[in-house]
């Protein structure tokens, strides 16, 4: 299994380009399930997950084509194509490996008029919900069966009629599913308290473009008045916010400077003012911005909230950061529960946090050690290579499949700024 081996305590500097966003791809992908024709995404980062639903995708009948990439590029050019759907059933095998796959209901469902896809792996209803994706397809007009692990959706007249659902709380999963369901209903959909995250905007444009009639994008009350067809679209995938906020902590956490080209600040004014408070500064130019760190860190009072709010991605990647602010720094957690997991691993490397239920307080401390820790989730993964970026001595972070899913050529990114960092396979 990989290592990443990192000697730290070195200033960043230099450019970093921004990939193309997870979040959204894993989003963008399955609307190829929506028509016959082609549908092309530009600028698709490389990274497990997108593989991996390419690989689900390839199972329920889209093809996939990927254009060659020169050397030194990132992203990639991916052509989808969806002429008939060669299977409703989205097997525990591949949705084990992805929460993510659970966004191939809605689309299967409302093409083909059925859809069985089964529960991702470790999910019991209402943790980290799903019931919130059901009871909106079910609002819309589908009929809902829960059996043998499996949720099964159907159109009873082979075609949703559309309807009103409003979100008990903000899901952006749940609207995204709901979204792609009723752009082929045979009726007029709204969404209220809808999920308002760029990546949701970003489906929103790749439908329209595909032929939806979409109204609110950006709002909280989306009106969807279904179609009777698609058909296919060029798009290109966002730059990733979290990506840019990660690296722009790195920027911080080693007191470096880094310009991080691509990164669109309109999607993340929560994470930038965020940056700003903690000391950083922040400077907005036409091709991305530049993240400079030339006096102490800070500390802050962060709470994680659905978009515009700061986020829940963002905060181990600031937690790793504020353990070197001057003063104590309050963290809450309010979106997911056990997302604190890389704090005993932030411990071991010197860190002085606190945690009390989906509270943290962060004791800031003059430097952190080099240690081995384990990865135990992808940001996760992340605010312990953040760490061992400012550390003394030697770090090596375990598990970091965690970090293929979200982070683009990572060492790479990182070597180009003068980071002391590598890969190791064992054995």
């Amino acid at each position: 299994m990989d290592s990443i081996y990192i000697t730290g305590g070195k200033p960043l500097k230099g450019k970093i380009p921004i990939s193309g966003a997870k979040n959204a791809a894993l989003t963008l992908m399955p609307c190829a399930l929506l028509t016959d024709e082609k549908v092309t995404l530009e600028n698709l980062p490389r990274l497990a997950d997108c593989d991996n639903f390419s690989h689900l995708l390839n199972q329920l009948g889209v093809s996939t084509s990927v254009a060659g990439v020169k050397k030194g590029e990132y992203g990639r050019k991916m052509t989808l194509q969806a002429s008939e759907i060669a299977s409703t059933v989205a097997p525990y095998d591949m949705v084990r490996r992805m929460r993510a796959s659970i966004l191939v209901l809605g689309p299967m469902l409302a093409r083909a008029g059925e859809s069985t896809v089964s529960l991702p792996g470790g999910c019991a209803i209402g943790d980290r919900p799903i019931d919130l994706h059901l009871h909106a397809l079910e609002a819309i007009g589908a009929e809902i069966e829960l059996a043998a692990g499996y949720v099964k959706a159907t159109a009873p007249k082979g075609r949703l009629t559309g309807g009103d659902y409003s979100f008990p709380v903000v899901s952006v999963g749940a609207t995204e599913n709901a979204v792609m369901a009723a752009v082929l209903a045979t009726g007029r959909s709204q969404l209220f308290n809808a999920a308002r995250e760029p990546e949701i905007v970003d489906l929103c444009r790749l439908l329209v473009a595909m032929g939806a009639n979409i109204d609110g994008i950006g709002s909280s009350h989306l009106t969807i008045d279904g179609v009777e067809g698609l058909h296919g679209a060029t798009h290109t995938v966002m730059p990733d916010r979290i990506e840019a906020g990660s690296y722009a902590c790195a920027a911080g956490i080693t007191g470096g400077q880094l310009d991080l080209i691509g990164a669109r600040h309109e999607d993340m004014l929560a994470i930038t003012n965020a940056l700003a408070a903690a000391g950083l500064i922040i400077e907005f130019h036409h091709e991305g911005m530049k993240v400079t760190a030339d006096r102490p860190l800070k500390p802050l009072a962060l709470s994680t909230a659905p978009f515009p709010a700061f986020p829940t991605d963002m905060q181990a990647q600031f937690m790793a950061m504020l353990s070197l602010a001057k003063g104590e720094s309050y963290l809450e957690e309010t979106i997911f529960e056990n997302r604190y997991m890389h704090v005993p691993e932030l411990r071991r490397m010197g860190a002085n946090i606190d945690v009390r239920g989906r509270s943290a307080l962060v004791h800031g401390v003059e430097g952190l050690s080099g240690a081995q820790v384990m990865a135990t989730d992808l940001r996760a993964s992340m605010s312990l290579v953040l760490a061992g970026l400012a550390a003394k001595g030697d770090t090596e972070v375990l598990r970091v499949y965690h970090l293929d899913r979200g982070y683009e050529r990572l060492e790479e990114k990182l070597s180009a700024v003068g980071a002391q960092i590598e890969r190791r396979s064992a054995g």
